[in-house]
């Protein structure tokens, strides 16, 4: 098994890095994030569960959060794998910020293989949503 590192775009966001940060806080707003193939969306302020259709139901957990800079996510419960995403934010200037999300993972090359490209996508889409924080 060997680390596998999934970096999504680093995306250019029209708000302050605490507003983003507080927003992705709270896993109760992330639902506005996901994309229609997540349904079955369960979640309290540091948990929750969903299930990304033709594949599995996935569990996170807050773990520790760095405020304005850093929120990291392990997986939680029932999962195919264990892992760790670390949703990143740095603060520009004025209600001008980036954020990017990173996912590592001990990965087998089979299931390597298989998830890379879809969670990959997976991410980006996300970071692209980041954008319409309010």
């Amino acid at each position: 098994m060997s680390l596998t590192k999934i970096e999504s775009e680093v995306v250019d966001i029209s708000n302050s890095a605490e507003n983003i940060y507080n927003y992705l806080s709270d896993f109760r707003n992330f639902e506005k994030l996901m994309p229609p193939q997540v349904t079955n969306w369960k979640a309290t302020t540091d948990e929750c569960s969903f299930t990304i259709n033709g594949m599995a139901t996935i569990g996170m957990k807050i773990v520790e959060k760095i405020p304005f800079k850093k929120i990291i996510i392990n997986s939680n419960g029932k999962v195919p794998f264990e892992f760790q995403l670390f949703v990143l934010i740095d603060e520009k200037g004025v209600n001008s910020s980036i954020g990017q999300l990173v996912f590592e993972s001990d990965l087998n090359p089979m299931l390597k293989m298989m998830v890379v490209k879809p969670l990959g996508n997976f991410f980006n889409l996300l970071a692209q949503r980041m954008k319409d924080i309010k």
